[in-house]
């Protein structure tokens, strides 16, 4: 297969696994969904999901966040790690929107990363989920993934971004990138992976990563 037809495999092959796709982190609008992708950061997308609920019991609004002290946020959101950095920065970025959106989520990269506590993963992310313009996450799935695939060399996120924007049709890159998260987690996850199991590696996988695979798989 060209590298044109790999991409089309992958595109046909998680179409068939995910016609409908999830999005991992519960939320009702931007604001919520801008929270939770925030406490997400080195967190598991499920504790995120039981954190949030007892956080927007409280406020789920940045006018209603702001009433809250650093510390009572922090308190709140411990569970989901690094809470000194995110509570602070949810605190803050609350109180920038009120002072200068009105309490509105922006709706632009340059907007959203001047938020504190927001880095570009965060910002493309509620670019495309809360407001559908085409963006392309990458997290640790998507930059395992890329790289087994051969779609990417997998030196850096910025780079692993570029390749798949460059790959893959824009109007698809709202839906493929969770698509991708959801495969790698259920099928090429770092950890106890069974190639055997993992359709689209085992078909267009970089020849080394197959070879140590099996190298593994082969050692007593």
């Amino acid at each position: 297969m060209n590298k044109q037809e790999k991409v089309q495999f992958v595109i046909d092959t998680l179409e068939e696994f995910y016609p409908e796709i999830p999005i991992p982190l519960d939320h009702k609008d931007p604001y919520t969904l801008l929270i939770a992708v925030l406490l997400s950061a080195q967190c598991t997308d499920v504790r995120v999901n039981k954190i949030t609920p007892l956080l927007f019991a409280k406020a789920d609004n940045p006018f209603d966040m702001v009433k809250m002290t650093v510390e009572e946020i922090k308190e709140i959101i411990r569970p989901c790690g690094l809470s000194p950095m995110k509570s602070k920065g949810i605190y803050g970025l609350s109180k920038i929107l009120i002072e200068k959106y009105n309490g509105e989520v922006p709706k632009s990269f340059e907007g959203l990363e001047e938020l504190p506590a927001v880095g570009h993963k965060t910002a493309s992310v509620v670019m495309s989920q809360a407001f559908g313009i085409p963006a392309f996450p990458v997290d640790t799935h998507i930059l395992r993934l890329m790289y087994r695939w051969n779609l990417s060399n997998g030196k850096s996120v910025a780079q692993t971004e570029k390749d798949a924007k460059r790959l893959f049709p824009r109007e698809l890159w709202n839906d493929l990138h969770l698509q991708i998260i959801w495969y790698g987690r259920e099928y090429s996850p770092a950890r106890g992976w069974n190639l055997e199991k993992d359709i689209i590696t085992k078909t267009i996988g970089r020849q080394t990563v197959l070879d140590a695979y099996n190298k593994t798989k082969k050692t007593p």
